[in-house]
């Protein structure tokens, strides 16, 4: 099943719960950027809350706010109680540190996952892996291969496959290109998240029946390109765009439902 088709199956899954509910959950995103991928990312979120019946708010604050008006706006959905979980989208304006804002959204709230004490797991990898269950891809002493390791995708991407007994290797800027070369050669499983396009292509050999995940996305006056080059010889090799990225919205709104399920006992 391709990525689109797996999307609309889970959101029509995803409707008939929340149709039950008593009332919709309710979503808040605040953005503080005019960055254009974030701005087309945000209204996919609230362009998928509509056809989902989730209520959804965009809380946009200006560039140049502070950080403690910011740390106020965040306070105030911790304590708001109709607010079932809401984000901070990124990236975040140089004056706001990142880490703050991550450790203040109360973790039972905090729907991307970042947040140390969440019981959730961050949106891309948690998406990927429910992806790999859907389709049956047998990851149990599989071998895996992380290129990148960020806090958002890497690091918690790399866990979720040791949790489930693959032979994980993350490779990063400071591994040697030979390295590199060996350890993709080798893998059944390539999570690629890096921000450089085209960076997996023909120089490096796959497994036939290997699995790319293709995290990385880049614009440029030609379009979006992803962190590997279309049509590699592998098994599959997720788009983009219309990969990964779909995941990402997707399984935001499965760790909002995962919020309210702990919250009422449903």
């Amino acid at each position: 099943m391709t990525i689109r088709e797996y999307i609309k199956l889970r959101k029509e899954e995803i409707k008939d719960l929340v149709n039950k509910m008593a009332r919709p959950p309710f979503l808040v995103i605040v953005q503080i950027n005019e960055d254009a991928g974030s701005i087309a990312y945000v209204n996919g979120k609230l362009k998928d809350a509509e056809e989902l019946g989730i209520r959804a708010q965009l809380i946009k604050l200006p560039v140049d706010v502070s950080e403690a008006d910011v740390m106020q706006v965040i306070s105030g959905l911790n304590q708001d109680e109709d607010v079932d979980g809401f984000i901070v989208q990124m990236p975040l304006p140089v004056q706001i540190d990142e880490q703050k804002v991550k450790l203040a959204i109360a973790p039972y709230k905090d729907v991307d996952g970042f947040h140390p004490l969440s019981k959730l797991s961050p949106c891309t990898p948690k998406g990927i892996m429910n992806y790999l269950h859907h389709e049956n891809v047998q990851i149990l002493g599989k071998n895996a291969v992380v290129i990148g390791r960020s806090n958002i995708v890497g690091k918690p991407m790399a866990k979720l496959l040791l949790k489930e007994s693959a032979n994980v290797t993350v490779l990063h800027s400071k591994t040697s290109l030979e390295d590199k070369k060996f350890y993709i050669s080798h893998a059944d499983i390539i999570v690629v998240a890096i921000g450089k396009s085209g960076y997996l292509d023909h120089a490096f050999t796959y497994k036939p029946d290997a699995i790319i995940m293709d995290v990385g996305i880049t614009r440029d006056e030609n379009g979006l390109h992803g962190d590997a080059v279309p049509n590699l010889p592998v098994k599959f090799q997720s788009p983009v765009p219309g990969g990964v990225g779909l995941l990402t919205r997707l399984t935001l709104f499965e760790n909002l439902l995962e919020i309210v399920g702990e919250k009422y006992g449903i």
